[in-house]
């Protein structure tokens, strides 16, 4: 079974709870990729392969296991998009509030989620 391929738009996720993330962008998305290292993305039973990306202030953030991390080497929108391109015919999740990123992936196939998926 191919594992589902979740796509985690690490700058509009953190950025969707007013918290002080702005002050350490950087620290901001290592909270993320730890969470999502221990919490996986609830909801979704069997194999997942979760990818976090980072732009930014917070590119060069290291992954970790069972969270891949990638800078995207210009807007994350568009390394998102590259991504999911990339999947071909595997099953997508695309973890984003942004609208207009959001249409961009569903008219690729991506299903997609909010961020309270990953985030309380």
């Amino acid at each position: 079974m191919t594992p589902l391929l979740v796509i985690v738009d690490a700058a509009n996720v953190v950025g969707s709870v007013p918290d002080g993330w702005w002050r350490d962008r950087r620290r901001a998305a290592e909270w993320l990729r730890d969470r999502l290292a221990a919490d996986g993305v609830p909801g979704h039973e069997g194999p997942v392969e979760i990818v976090l990306v980072v732009e930014g202030a917070a590119r060069g953030v290291e992954s970790a296991p069972g969270v891949r991390v990638e800078s995207a080497p210009g807007g994350g929108d568009d390394h998102v998009v590259a991504l999911v391109t990339e999947a071909g015919d595997r099953p997508v999740l695309t973890v984003t509030a942004d609208r207009e990123l959001r249409r961009r992936v569903e008219q690729l196939g991506s299903r997609v989620a909010g961020p309270r998926t990953v985030r309380p």
